[in-house]
C-alpha cells in the first residue's frame, strides 16, 4: 500500500465528497482551511484538520508549500487535488512527487501537456482527434494573431491557452473588433493563469458541449465512461450537467467515446479526466480541451454507471489496475445536475456574498446533494460562489428532469440571492424538456425571472411577518412597530418600497397590495391566500425582516416604514460603488480625464468574475481608485465631475 491517510487539498463541496469516499474506503482523512473556513463542513468532516493561513487564495488553497508542509505534519502521505485551484499544476504534482506524496491523479507530464491548450491542440490533432480551423501557435504578437484570425475567418473564438472555465475567452463576429477582443482575453488571461498567451479557432455558433469522461491506470489501460452533456451555460461556465446527452445517436456515442479514448491514450493518462468536445448541429464534433483532474459535474456519470469515480482515484493511485473493461461499462437511466450558486441572474449573474442563514437541502427518491455549506456559513469574494450541487437520477430523462425540478422547489437557502428560482426555470422549459438546448441557449431566452414580486407574494410576505411579530410579542419580544389598540388591529408596512396595509380580525388576516385585498389564514404552519395553499416557506431572522421561498422564486424583504431614506448614490449621478466585493485589477483613466457616458473607467474583479465599470455621466474624473485594490460591496470607486456639481 502507497498511503493510508489522504489529505485533500481543496474546500466546500468537493472536499467534503472526496472525504466521504475516503472514509468510507477505510482511509484516515485531513482537511485544510483557510481563515475564512475554520468551521466549514469539509474541516468537520475530516478526521483531522491544518491551518493554511489567510483567507486569500494565494496565501492558503493555492500555496504548494504549505499544502506539502500540512502533509508532511499531519502523516498524509497522499493528496487529492478536487478541482480548481491546484488540481491542474504540472508544478504541485511535480512538488508532490519531489517531495515523496502521492499525487492523486494524472502525471505532471500529461498535465503539462494539456494545461496549455494551444500546445494540447497541436498534440491531438497528431492524434487524429478531430480539431477545428485555428492558429495555436507560439509567435504571439498582436500583428501575428490578427493576421491569423482574418485567415481563419468569422465567427471567431478567441481563448487564453493556459486556462479555461470561460476566463480569458471571446466570442468575435467581426474582424474590426478582434484587436480589442485580443487586448481583453489578455488581460483576464493573465489576471487568471498567469499567462497573455492566446489561441484561435473557428466559432461554432450554437453547438453542444458534450464531454467524455475517461479512466486510465499506470499500466495503459484507458476507458471511456460515456459522455455528458454540458450545453446550459453562462459566461462559458457550465450551469447545467446531464448524462447521457439527448443529442447522441449509438453511433456517435461510440465516435466520441473512441475519440476520447484516444485522446487521452495518447498522452499516457492516468486517473480520472474529461475529454471535452463541442457538436454542431451536422454530427460533427471538435476537440475542445482535456480537464486533468475530476469534474465538478461528475456525480451525474456515477448515477447512470453506478461507479465511484472517487474511488477508482484512490485505487488508480495505489497502482492497481483497471478492472473494468470497456464492454462492462453500460449505462442504464438518466441523471441530470444543476450548480447552486450564491448570484443574481437577473443582474447579469454577479456573485453575492453574506452569510447563509438557514439551509435545508432537498430529499426523496432519485436525488442527490453535494454540498459544503450549512447555516451559518459565509460566502466570501475569495471563493467560488457555487453553494451546491443538486443531481436527479431516473430511469427516464423526463422522469430525472421531473424529480429535480421538485427537488429545487424543496430547497431551502435562505440569507442571500442564489440562482434557485432560475434553475427551475431552465428545467421547465421547452427547449430543456424537449432536449434541444444548445450553448446559444441562455442567450436565446430571458429565464432571469419577473422584475417584480407580484402582489400576492408581498401579500404573503407581509402575512409572515405580521405573524412572526404577533409570536414575538406573546414571547413578551419587541417588534410589533405600527399597530394600533383599535377593536380590528391595523398597521402599515413597506416591503419592496409599497406601502402594505394590514387588518385583523378574530377570522384572519386581510391585507391590501396595489389596491387588491387579499385574505390571509393559518392552519398550523399552513398559510393560505384567498383560500389557497401559499406554496411557501418562510423564516424571519428578525421583526422587520422577511425570507420567503416560492417554488421558483426567492424574497428577501424589509419592512422600510420607520427606516431612514437611502442616501446611497443612483445610477446617473457620477458616483459609482462596488456591485461586489472583489479587486480592482486594471484602471484605464486617471483624476482629470474627460469622459463620456460608457467610458471604461476599470475592472472589478471577484469569484472568477470581471466586471467592467462605466461612466454613468459625462464629466471629469475627480477620483478613482487605484488598481490592486481590493473593495467591499458599495465601496464608491469613482467620482466624476459635471456641470451640476460632482
Amino acid at each position: 500500500m502507497r498511503f493510508d491517510t489522504v489529505l485533500v487539498a481543496n474546500r466546500g463541496e468537493i472536499a467534503v465528497r472526496v472525504i466521504r469516499t475516503a472514509k468510507a474506503q477505510g482511509y484516515r482523512t485531513v482537511a485544510v482551511y483557510s481563515d475564512a473556513d475554520a468551521n466549514a463542513p469539509h474541516v468537520l468532516a475530516a478526521d483531522t484538520a491544518v491551518h493554511l493561513g489567510a483567507a486569500q487564495a494565494a496565501e492558503s488553497y493555492l500555496d504548494a508549500g504549505k499544502l506539502i508542509a500540512a502533509a508532511k505534519s499531519s502523516g498524509a502521505q497522499a493528496i487529492h487535488p478536487g478541482y480548481g485551484f491546484l488540481s491542474e499544476r504540472a508544478d504541485f504534482a511535480q512538488a508532490c512527487a519531489d517531495a515523496d506524496i502521492v499525487f492523486i491523479g494524472p502525471t505532471p507530464d500529461a498535465i503539462r501537456s494539456m494545461g496549455d491548450k494551444a500546445a494540447s491542440k497541436r498534440l491531438m490533432a497528431q492524434a487524429g482527434v478531430p480539431m477545428l480551423p485555428g492558429y495555436q501557435g507560439e509567435e504571439q504578437s498582436d500583428e501575428r494573431l490578427l493576421a491569423e484570425a482574418e485567415r481563419i475567418g468569422m465567427p471567431l473564438m478567441v481563448k487564453a491557452s493556459a486556462g479555461g472555465g470561460g476566463k480569458g475567452m471571446r466570442l468575435v463576429t467581426e474582424l474590426g473588433v478582434v484587436a480589442e477582443a485580443i487586448a481583453a482575453a489578455r488581460r483576464e488571461a493573465l489576471s487568471a493563469f498567469g499567462s497573455d498567451a492566446l489561441l484561435l479557432e473557428r466559432a461554432l455558433l450554437g453547438p453542444r458541449h458534450v464531454e467524455i469522461q475517461v479512466l486510465g491506470d499506470e499500466y495503459g489501460n484507458v476507458i471511456a465512461l460515456g459522455e455528458r452533456d454540458c450545453s446550459i451555460q453562462r459566461r462559458h461556465q457550465k450551469v447545467v450537467e446531464e448524462s447521457p446527452s439527448p443529442a447522441l445517436t449509438p453511433e456517435l456515442r461510440q465516435k466520441m467515446c473512441d475519440a476520447g479514448v484516444t485522446a487521452a491514450a495518447s498522452i499516457g493518462y492516468v486517473g480520472a479526466g474529461t475529454v471535452e468536445f463541442l457538436l454542431g448541429a451536422d454530427g460533427e464534433f471538435s476537440f475542445l480541451e482535456m480537464n486533468t483532474r475530476l469534474q465538478v459535474e461528475h456525480p451525474v456519470t456515477e448515477l447512470v454507471t453506478g461507479l465511484d469515480l472517487v474511488d477508482w482515484q484512490l485505487r488508480i493511485a495505489q497502482g492497481e489496475r483497471l478492472t473494468i473493461a470497456q464492454d462492462d461499462v453500460v449505462p442504464a437511466g438518466h441523471a441530470i445536475e444543476v450548480r447552486l450558486y450564491a448570484e443574481d441572474p437577473a443582474n447579469d449573474y454577479l456573485p453575492v456574498t453574506g452569510e447563509i442563514v438557514d439551509w435545508e437541502p432537498p430529499t426523496g427518491e432519485g436525488i442527490r446533494v453535494d454540498s459544503g455549506i450549512a447555516a451559518g456559513s459565509v460566502v466570501s469574494s475569495h471563493y467560488d460562489p457555487m453553494l451546491a450541487k443538486i443531481i436527479a437520477y431516473g430511469s427516464t430523462r423526463e422522469q430525472a428532469r421531473r424529480r429535480l425540478i421538485g427537488a429545487l422547489e424543496r430547497t431551502r437557502v435562505f440569507g442571500l440571492t442564489t440562482n434557485r428560482g432560475f434553475l427551475v426555470r431552465v428545467l421547465r422549459d421547452k427547449a430543456f424538456a424537449e432536449g434541444e438546448a444548445t450553448t446559444a441557449f441562455l442567450g436565446e431566452v430571458d429565464l432571469t425571472g419577473p422584475p417584480a414580486h407580484s402582489p400576492r407574494q408581498l401579500a404573503v410576505a407581509a402575512g409572515w411577518l405580521h405573524r412572526e411579530r404577533e409570536r414575538r410579542v406573546a414571547q413578551r419580544s419587541p417588534g410589533l412597530a405600527g399597530w394600533t389598540n383599535k377593536a380590528a388591529q391595523t398597521s402599515v408596512v413597506v416591503l419592496d418600497g409599497k406601502q402594505i396595509d394590514l387588518e385583523r380580525d378574530g377570522r384572519g388576516l386581510s391585507v391590501t397590495v396595489d389596491d387588491t385585498t387579499h385574505r390571509l389564514t393559518w392552519h398550523g404552519d399552513q398559510l393560505l391566500v384567498d383560500g389557497t395553499a401559499a406554496a411557501a416557506q418562510g423564516l424571519c431572522p428578525d421583526p422587520d425582516r422577511i425570507l420567503l421561498a416560492f417554488a421558483d422564486r426567492d424574497l428577501d424583504l424589509s419592512d422600510t416604514l420607520l427606516a431612514p431614506p437611502d442616501s446611497a448614490a443612483t445610477c446617473g449621478s457620477g458616483v459609482l460603488g462596488a456591485p461586489m466585493h472583489g479587486t480592482v485589477t486594471t484602471v484605464f483613466v486617471r483624476e482629470g480625464d474627460t469622459v463620456a457616458v460608457g467610458t471604461p473607467l476599470l475592472v472589478l474583479e471577484a469569484m472568477k468574475m470581471e466586471r467592467p465599470v462605466v461612466a454613468d455621466v459625462p464629466g471629469v474624473i475627480g477620483e478613482i481608485t487605484t488598481a490592486g485594490k481590493q473593495v467591499a460591496a458599495g465601496d464608491v470607486l469613482v467620482r466624476i465631475r459635471t456641470e451640476e456639481g460632482e
